[in-house]
């Protein structure tokens, strides 16, 4: 396959490049709106022609940054259980860069639903111009136990009404004009969707549509509502099949029995989209705003030029990420009040840490919904929780960590060490390695030539430690030599073996006892714990015996506790900025820069579960033993679900 290398003429991406006639501008009729018809969205999508030059340029970028995918190899037959994920990844590029599209969103769908299908959250190529809308029906799903019936079903959650009226009337309002009566769905079951069981449609969207995680039953529960922190506040999230980005669909039918009828009825329910993206007027300011590459979609040279000053400060870091980025999680609704938790928060609440003592006085409760945000208030917010509850008396601690994304790797590492009272003398994290290609040896020698730092570069020596936990110096090379792996047959090369140096980036002393006894430590969640998260999660579980709770999913079949378990995650920004910094953007193994509003982030470290193993963590099943069906009194309630887990989990809770 040839892929081409340059940059696209600037009057390509002139404002005229898509223009059409104003009494021909699908774009302009949903211009303004919150929210319009899907069937309209897709008209604007489509209306920009098919572009050589775009195909071009996006996959040699996506082409390129493969090259530095830790995983690639591996893609060629995943392990059981995740066989299910395999993807020829050269082979399907070569197949786009051979088909024939009628037009830009066909193309860029194509490529965002190749990466999306491999569901690997950390390995993406992400595109602002045609996910610039969520699709939204007003029928959230989830699975339930019926106690009464003793079975379970799939219904439409019990609580839809408060949660699409806090849409708005821009949203409802379109329904009630239709005529519309979709406060009737709340609460009832679902037989079957567009003519199928209501699981096996769920497993469809699973499938297609979800993305992100390895584990098909992970997967599913991402297709249903749950409870999330979104912005410093609970959430709920709609689920892929309620709020997808994907606006294709323009409708479903559902067969349902209504709580006051006793035979079911057919009832087709419309979408509605909701505009997520930057604002637009027409053609022309939709494809500016939207599609068109700006100022932070490619990276930049960190080092002075011309007597200005480095651009080093520009690039603010905490040491590495590991995080996955979900679309259809953008759309943030409160959780609605009714379901809130009514115990009080205690001190050490933060933006993404709820802390709480539930009734009786026994059992501390961190709701850790990322390890992202502010860095030092993180350290900050497990301190003062973990005083907080040795004050209240607590003598155990549930950790939840549903609808865990991520975030800093140190942070989890952080949680992990305080929790197990390691002090600074443990290490809380997994050895390492990056993919040591042709371009990635050349990256970390230009580092060492120039005097390039960990304050300039995540590929320069110090940012890490040797396995016996003794830094690396600036000018070490732990590419020379490469460790040579053989993957389902192939040849390639890793680094040598890394370790974390988290330490130096604490504000916090680290306790070198555990604040509690660790059988009283326990982790829930609904299995939708990525990235940093899943090192996290695995970390307790491997090291400390932690028992590991998963609520929902698909009755009968089984569920991981984590979702992926890569280890640092690179977007594309980033990689590009390595490879300019380093002054090798004009070498012939560089991608190009983007030409389109877009991101190819990948793995761009792999995570192993000892120093013996070969195995990357991510491909190492991790079963919940401990699973919970929702029921109507757990499903998005926090603090039922807090309260059940301890009764179940800690056998001498009231």
């Amino acid at each position: 396959m040839k892929l081409l290398n340059f940059i696209l003429p600037i009057v390509l991406l002139s404002q005229g490049a898509f223009s059409a006639p104003d009494t021909d501008d699908p774009c302009a009729k949903i211009a303004g709106k919150s929210f319009s018809l899907p069937r309209d969205v897709q008209a604007c999508y489509k209306s920009f022609p098919f572009n050589e030059t775009i195909r071009q340029n996006v996959l040699t970028v996506v082409s390129r940054v493969f090259d530095f995918y830790t995983f690639e190899d591996f893609y060629t037959k995943l392990p059981d259980p995740f066989e299910g994920s395999t993807v020829k990844i050269r082979e399907t590029i070569d197949r786009i860069n051979k088909t024939e599209y009628s037009n830009d969103y066909h193309f860029m769908k194509d490529v965002y639903d190749f990466t999306l299908r491999m569901n690997d959250g950390h390995t993406r190529f992400l595109m602002s111009c045609y996910t610039a809308y969520q699709n939204m029906i007003p029928a959230p799903l989830i699975s339930l136990w019926d106690a009464k019936r003793q079975e379970h079903g799939v219904f439409i959650a019990p609580n839809s009404v408060e949660l699409v009226s806090l849409l708005g009337e821009a949203y409802y309002g379109y329904y009630d004009s239709i005529g519309f009566d979709w406060k009737r769905l709340a609460g009832a079951q679902v037989l079957a969707i567009e003519g199928a069981d209501p699981y096996d449609y769920v497993d469809r969207v699973a499938d297609w549509q979800t993305g992100n995680y390895l584990d098909h039953g992970v997967r599913v529960n991402s297709v249903f509502t749950s409870y999330r922190i979104s912005g410093g506040q609970f959430s709920q999230r709609l689920g892929d099949l309620a709020g997808p980005v994907d606006i294709s669909t323009a409708d479903l039918t559902f067969k349902i029995l209504f709580p006051t009828t006793t035979e079911p009825e057919d009832v087709t329910i419309p979408y509605y989209a909701n505009m997520i993206g930057t604002a637009f007027k027409d053609k022309v300011t939709f494809w500016n705003g939207n599609c068109k590459a700006d100022k932070s979609t490619n990276g930049i040279d960190l080092r002075p030029s011309n007597g200005t000053e480095s651009n080093r400060r520009d690039r603010k870091r905490f040491g590495p990420e590991a995080s996955i980025h979900d679309p259809s999680h953008m759309e943030a609704i409160a959780l609605p009040e009714p379901y809130l938790p009514t115990a009080p928060t205690v001190v050490g609440t933060t933006d993404v840490i709820k802390s709480y003592v539930l009734p009786g006085n026994q059992t501390g409760v961190m709701y850790v919904s990322s390890f992202g945000g502010d860095y030092y208030s993180f350290q900050l917010g497990v301190a003062a929780s973990m005083w907080s509850f040795q004050q209240a008396g607590v003598t155990q601690l549930l950790i939840d960590v549903s609808n865990n994304g991520g975030g800093y790797v140190c942070l989890g590492h952080f949680l992990h060490a305080w929790i197990a009272g390691l002090g600074d003398k443990g290490y809380a994290g997994f050895d390492s390695t990056n993919r040591a290609n042709p371009l990635a040896q050349k990256i970390v020698s230009s580092a060492i030539d120039q005097n390039l730092d960990s304050s300039w570069l995540f590929y320069a020596g110090n940012n890490w430690a040797f396995t016996n936990g003794t830094r690396m110096y600036p000018w070490y090379n732990y590419m020379d030599p490469t460790i040579n792996i053989t993957v389902n047959g192939k040849d390639d090369k890793t680094s040598q073996r890394l370790h974390d140096v988290c330490d130096l980036s604490y504000i916090i002393d680290i306790p070198t006892e555990p604040t509690f006894n660790l059988s009283n430590v326990a982790i829930v969640s609904n299995g939708l714990c990525s990235s940093t998260c899943a090192l996290f999660s695995t970390s307790m579980s491997e090291k400390h015996k932690t028992k590991i709770a998963v609520f929902g999913g698909k009755p009968g079949e089984e569920m991981e506790y984590r979702a992926m378990a890569g280890n640092q995650v690179m977007d594309w920004p980033d990689l590009d900025t390595e490879i300019k910094t380093t002054g090798l953007k004009s070498d012939p193994l560089a991608p190009p820069d983007l030409i389109v509003k877009a991101n190819m982030r990948h793995n761009w470290r792999t995570a192993y579960g000892s120093s013996e193993s070969s195995e990357p963590l991510a491909y190492v099943s991790a079963r919940a033993a401990y699973r919970f069906p929702y029921t109507r009194e757990t499903y998005n309630n926090p603090q039922n679900v807090w309260s059940f887990a301890a009764s179940e989990l800690f056998p001498s809770s009231e």
